[in-house]
């Protein structure tokens, strides 16, 4: 049987709703900052917001919820909301099975994640030592290369481009929960693998290259890599 997926050498990954059981946390944290204005947070809005860096998320939130205050004092507030409520994120079923297998087969991985470095450092409070299994990480929203957020391709082309071979980006397969950043890879030039959030249509779920439930499902020899241990 033909192979309907490519090859690949390096992997990219998205962190929250992927990696980090994060998005349910950040809902309620926009619920919170919402209802202290006696206002609704509709399911459209959450979906645009998903996959979207802090600033870009914060003008959505602001705009669209009709909220009395500048993206400015939003940030701050979510901010403050994210210290005292991320710490805690857990690990996504197969996440760390995934990552720790292919370190341990050599394979280049990298995080390309749409938060900034002070939220990552706060969401990996308990995970370190699975997210230094990467080769380097690109904060979308500190990273003064990354130009412009998901889903424009620029967070995976720089990430590509810092790992010491270079590899072209068809070479590289990207792990997404969100529509805005199966977008930003497929811009790119790369296939993705989307595990997405509950609230994800089937409509916005057409353009990835292969579409799970959860990581536990991945299997990597279906893009070269080298295949989960046997049990038994």
């Amino acid at each position: 049987m033909c192979n309907k997926f490519k090859n690949v050498t390096h992997c990219l990954f998205d962190m929250d709703g992927l990696l980090l059981d994060t998005e349910v946390v950040y809902e309620e944290i926009v619920r919170q900052i919402a209802d202290s204005f006696h206002k609704s947070y509709p399911r459209d809005v959450r979906i645009k917001m998903l996959g979207s860096t802090e600033q870009k998320s914060a003008a959505i939130a602001v705009n669209e919820l009709e909220l009395p205050i500048t993206v400015e004092e939003y940030l701050k507030i979510f901010t403050n909301k994210c210290k005292e409520m991320l710490g805690n994120s857990p690990l996504m079923p197969g996440a760390e099975r995934l990552l720790r297998h292919l370190h341990a087969n050599k394979i280049p991985i990298a995080l390309a994640t749409s938060s900034g470095e002070h939220m990552v450092e706060i969401k990996v409070t308990h995970h370190r030592d699975v997210f230094e299994l990467f080769h380097h990480r690109v904060c979308g929203s500190t990273d003064p290369e990354v130009k412009a957020g998901k889903p424009s391709p620029d967070i995976f082309l720089i990430a590509a481009s810092r790992f010491l071979d270079k590899p072209d980006p068809s070479n590289c397969l990207v792990f997404e929960d969100a529509p805005n950043g199966v977008q930003a890879a497929l811009s790119a030039g790369m296939q993705v693998v989307m595990v997405p959030d509950k609230l994800v249509t089937e409509e916005m779920r057409k353009g990835a290259t292969q579409v799970l439930k959860s990581l536990d499902d991945f299997r990597p020899e279906d893009f070269g890599l080298p295949p989960f241990p046997t049990i038994g």
